[in-house]
């Protein structure tokens, strides 16, 4: 099980999960290949596969989480409503094949870097959109009634007051600062 699988909360969901563009595998299985003959070939695809089989990111609705290792892993999250901003690094060569960087920045001093990703404008878009629903008001059931309950009682005790006297209308003296009537 992944470890962003396995550390939801209950009614947790997962909006975007994040993969690795085609690219850099396709750059793993060349390197094999081309250098498969030299030992270095064969440790350049194992150090890329298992970075990129060890490293989990997504997108939940109450979350923006990044997992990396394998033997020792290491965890950056962020609750949506502390993301301040989302920014995308984007060169040529990435827009061509597809794949960017997310940057999330959040209260103080958090700032996740994400890896590589494949589709980094739908991954910021999840990341807004979490924003947006964090930001809505979530009440339990029995809280909106109780609330809908005392608005009712609000307006009926408004219906019944009688309403106020007119008040009367006072015409005030105009006077200088010096309190010596102004003519």
């Amino acid at each position: 099980m992944r470890y962003i699988d396995s550390s939801l909360a209950s009614g947790e969901t997962i909006l975007k999960r994040g993969k690795w563009p085609a690219v850099f595998w396709f750059g793993a299985w060349a390197a094999l290949i081309l250098l498969g003959i030299v030992i270095v070939g064969i440790f350049i695809f194992l150090r890329s596969a298992i970075i990129m089989w060890t490293t989990d990111f997504a997108v939940t609705d109450r979350r923006v989480i990044l997992k990396r290792g394998w033997l020792n892993r290491h965890t950056q999250e962020l609750a949506v409503e502390s993301v301040e901003g989302v920014s995308l690094q984007q060169s040529l060569i990435a827009r061509l094949f597809g794949y960017g960087r997310v940057v999330v920045t959040g209260t103080g001093d958090a700032v996740i870097v994400f890896p590589p990703m494949a589709h980094p404008v739908e991954f910021r878009r999840s990341i807004e959109t979490a924003r947006a629903q964090a930001s809505e008001l979530r009440l339990s059931r029995t809280d909106r009634d109780t609330l809908e309950h005392v608005a009712e009682a609000a307006e009926r005790a408004n219906e019944n007051e009688p309403e106020a006297p007119a008040e009367r209308t006072r015409t005030r003296r105009n006077r200088s600062f010096i309190g010596l009537r102004a003519r």
